[in-house]
C-alpha cells in the first residue's frame, strides 16, 4: 500500500463522520477527519460560520464561539477516535460519555470564518476511562487546550 493510499485511508468526509458520532445538526461539531491513527491520535476540522445557532446570543455585538463548544468539538473527535480504536459504532446500545475536563484554557476567541484544526492524542486508557489530551488551532494557533476523560456504556 502507498502512503497516498495509507493517508486516504485516515481521513473522514462528513458522510463517514456521521457513522460514528450519533450528534446532528446543530450539535454536530466535527466537519470533516483530516487524519487518524487508531489508538493514537485525531485531527479533525471544524468550520465556524456566522450562521452557527449560538452566534445570534453569544454575543450579538461582538460574536465569539462558546468555548464549552470548542472543548465539545474535541470531546467529539475523541469518539470518533474511540469508535475507530475499538472498531465499533455507535448504536442504540452503546453511549458515549464524556466525563471529566481538565486543564482547560481558552487562549483565544474563536470567530465567525475561524477554521478549528481539533487534533487529539491518546494518553491511556484505564478500566474502560479513556484520557486523552487535546489542542484546537486557528491559523496555527492555539485557542484551546484540555485534556479530557470519557467512557463508553451499555445502556
Amino acid at each position: 500500500m502507498s502512503t497516498e493510499q495509507i493517508i486516504a485511508n485516515t481521513q473522514m468526509d462528513i458522510h463517514e463522520v456521521l457513522e460514528y458520532l450519533p450528534h446532528r445538526y446543530p450539535f454536530l461539531l466535527i466537519d470533516r477527519v483530516l487524519s487518524y491513527d487508531v489508538g493514537k491520535e485525531i485531527t479533525a476540522l471544524k468550520n465556524v460560520t456566522i450562521n452557527e445557532p449560538f452566534f445570534g446570543g453569544h454575543f450579538p455585538h461582538h460574536p465569539v464561539m462558546p468555548g464549552v463548544l470548542i472543548v465539545e468539538a474535541m470531546a467529539q473527535a475523541t469518539a470518533i477516535l474511540t469508535f475507530k480504536t475499538t472498531n465499533t459504532k455507535p448504536n442504540d446500545k452503546l453511549i458515549y460519555y464524556f466525563v471529566g475536563i481538565d486543564g482547560a484554557r481558552f487562549k483565544k476567541p474563536v470567530t465567525a470564518g475561524d477554521q478549528l484544526v481539533i487534533n487529539v492524542k491518546l494518553l491511556r486508557v484505564i478500566r474502560g476511562m479513556w484520557k486523552l489530551a487535546g489542542t484546537v488551532t486557528v491559523d496555527g494557533q492555539v485557542v484551546t487546550e484540555a485534556e479530557l476523560l470519557c467512557t463508553v456504556r451499555e445502556l
